[in-house]
């Protein structure tokens, strides 16, 4: 929408031009004039809403996704909206309405999903501001895999209204809409906003003084059989901080090895098919695929996609496949659900109010293209915090020897979001923050 967006950007010349002082307009428009990119998912008035289902080609948004219409009652100008991964249940952003996005710093590498285009526009300097959206780690995958930060809030705190697909029954409580920003001074700025009167939940006011922080440190997830081992770089990198909050700040970070870790895909998986306190169950996939048409039958999709006929990628195929699986043991799901409310207290337990976690974002730099089909389970490292409830900022630390992204994962118990966005803001400094793709 760069026409509306010139024309808005015109308004807003003329708002300043005739404003006797700005200290009115900063506080009544916070975000005043800044151009801000919107995951396709989210309505945005005038704009495409696929979610790049190829059913939803010509659905146009009528209205603003609430988050959206914050944004820009903040004064915030959105330019378009941005790619994602079929229906926002995927990590690499491929879809059959637009195709796929490629890495700003390598375009034989994915940008991650769903948000992944945020990702990757934020990335290439083409706006500031991200909307993105978290069930798994849509908005902490793309923001490692392209060198930026993202902040998934704790649970409650934003509204996820005006997106599709939204959650329904039990998955209410792990979907999670918050900013992606290239600098970590932003990620509070724009929660302020998206979250609205939600912001009273948070301690956002509250004075953090980095000294006090208890900080633990977890190197992987204990080796689960599903998930490739983290790769070297990225532990590296996790020693570089552990060894800089030590040598700086003067703290002791603690080495923890949390046993239920190693189950998270199992956990997430369990706990998503999972049915709510009033026993509604979980929306299937595959009727979302078939969008209020006909529920979509992943076998006979897999056999017109091996001759080219589907309208549907491999990985949402494959993702309608395992619901059907999932339903075959009851008895060992409602296993995993119990270990996972168990890893949730935990989990509290151990951060409390002043803890801060330090854990990867993914176990590998951002993947070449296709390749996530063969490491599908890969995402279990942002997905188990969506299911634990609990707040994650991802940051940024510099570049692999290939000249990929690196990053963390800071995490913290339930309603200190406050604490990771202080960390990244001082992680920022010490590491350099997003680094301009092409630059090395």
């Amino acid at each position: 929408r760069f026409e509306e967006a010139l024309q808005e950007a015109r308004q807003v010349d003329k708002l300043l031009s005739e404003s006797p002082g700005n200290d009115y307009l900063e506080e009544k428009f916070p975000l005043l004039g800044v151009p801000i990119t919107v995951k396709e998912a989210f309505s945005l008035h005038g704009m495409p809403n696929t979610s790049g289902l190829v059913n939803r080609r010509n659905v146009v948004a009528t209205s603003d996704a609430t988050v959206v219409s914050r944004l820009k009652q903040a004064g915030a100008i959105p330019l378009g909206v941005t790619n994602c991964s079929e229906l926002c249940m995927w990590y690499e952003s491929s879809n059959r309405v637009y195709g796929r996005t490629n890495n700003p710093y390598d375009l034989q590498r994915i940008v991650g999903g769903s948000s992944g285009g945020e990702g990757g526009v934020l990335a290439a300097a083409c706006s500031v501001i991200g909307v993105g959206s978290d069930i798994g780690g849509s908005i902490r995958m793309p923001a490692f895999f392209n060198g930026v930060f993202g902040h998934k809030p704790t649970t409650g705190v934003v509204p996820n209204d005006g997106q599709f697909p939204n959650a329904r029954g039990v998955r209410t409580s792990y979907l999670c809409t918050g900013p992606m920003c290239r600098y970590a001074e932003d990620l509070e700025l724009v929660l302020r906003v998206m979250a609205g009167p939600g912001i009273n939940k948070l301690k956002l006011n509250k004075k953090v003084s980095l000294e006090k922080i208890k900080f633990h440190c977890m190197d992987h997830d204990g080796g689960s059989v599903f998930v490739s081992p983290v790769d070297k770089e990225i532990l590296q990198a996790q020693k570089k901080v552990v060894e800089h909050l030590e040598g700086e700040l003067g703290v002791q970070v603690q080495r923890v090895a949390i046993h239920k870790m190693k189950y998270s895909f199992q956990i997430w998986s369990a706990m998503m098919s999972s049915t709510d306190s009033n026993g509604q169950e979980a929306q299937l996939f595959t009727d979302l695929l078939g969008d209020h048409g006909k529920p979509v039958w992943p076998l006979w999709e897999l056999m017109k996609w091996l001759v080219g006929m589907s309208s549907h990628t491999l990985p949402a195929i494959a993702l309608g496949l395992t619901e059907k699986l999932m339903k075959l043991n009851p008895g060992a799901n409602a296993k995993l659900v119990s270990m996972g409310k168990s890893l949730q207290e935990e989990m509290e337990a151990l951060l409390g109010p002043d803890g801060v976690l330090l854990y990867p974002s993914h176990p590998t730099v951002a993947p070449r293209h296709h390749s996530p089909i063969c490491t599908p389970f890969n995402f279990a490292y942002t997905a188990i915090f969506n299911v634990l409830g609990l707040p994650v900022t991802q940051c940024p630390l510099g570049l692999s020897s290939e000249g990929l992204p690196l990053g963390i994962q800071l995490v913290a118990a339930s309603y200190n979001d406050h604490l990771t966005m202080a960390v990244a803001r001082y992680l920022e400094k010490a590491f350099g923050g997003w680094v301009v793709p092409g630059k090395v």
